[in-house]
């Protein structure tokens, strides 16, 4: 099994004492941190924004992987990489102008990523791929933490690195565990995104070394 690049989800965390979970998840060998930002209208849940991620910003130095599942997030690029945003991922059915938004991230100085949700084809990915670092493929319905994975996932990994090639990161997103992590490798994902399978674990530092193979 290669070696994967994992991003908890801080959805899993303890909000109210974000910045020491972040430094748990530091020491603990996390290679990124996943912020998943929700407004509550492109999906049905509400989180936390720019203020919350240039506090987090403060604690640790490791790469912020921003994940905006918000509508028009073209809007708020610039503010949230100001904040500390290292990688910012936006969802192509919440672009206004899906290429100008990735090149906006690119020009704020942050890696650029762009999200489908499960039932959307891939084939609308192809006309954007000289403007991706990374696309994440989400194995649940964007919004919740703790849904059960989706079994199409493995398939649609495959058919993503045929159309972006090998300079995009393919990244994957809800219901990752111990178990399917390996088989997401085998399938071509290169960053895993885990919520409660890394807070929930007795050993948070071993859950993450497992999860990278």
């Amino acid at each position: 099994m290669k070696k994967m690049i994992v991003s908890p989800s801080v959805l899993s965390a303890d909000l109210a004492d974000l910045g020491n979970e972040c430094r748990r998840l530091r020491d603990s060998g996390a290679d990124w941190i996943h912020c998943d930002v929700m407004d509550g209208s492109f999906v049905p849940n509400i989180t936390f924004g720019m203020p919350v991620v240039k506090d987090m910003r403060k604690y640790v130095d490791i790469p912020l992987d921003v994940h905006l599942m918000i509508d028009k997030p073209e809007r708020y690029i610039s503010q949230f990489a100001d904040a500390g945003a290292d990688l910012i991922t936006v969802h192509l059915e919440a672009c206004t102008n899906v290429r100008a938004t990735l090149r906006l991230i690119r020009d704020c100085g942050c890696k650029a990523g762009l999200s489908v949700k499960p039932a959307t084809s891939l084939q609308y990915i192809e006309q954007y791929k000289d403007c991706l670092d990374m696309l994440l493929i989400m194995s649940v319905e964007p919004g919740f933490g703790g849904q059960k994975f989706m079994e199409q996932t493995y398939r649609r990994l495959r058919e993503a690195r045929k159309i972006v090639g090998d300079k995009v990161l393919l990244q994957v997103d809800g219901g990752v565990n111990l178990t399917n992590a390996p088989l997401l490798a085998e399938a071509g994902a290169d960053v895993l995104v885990a919520g409660s399978a890394v807070f929930n674990a007795t050993d948070m530092s071993e859950a993450i070394r497992k999860l990278k193979g």
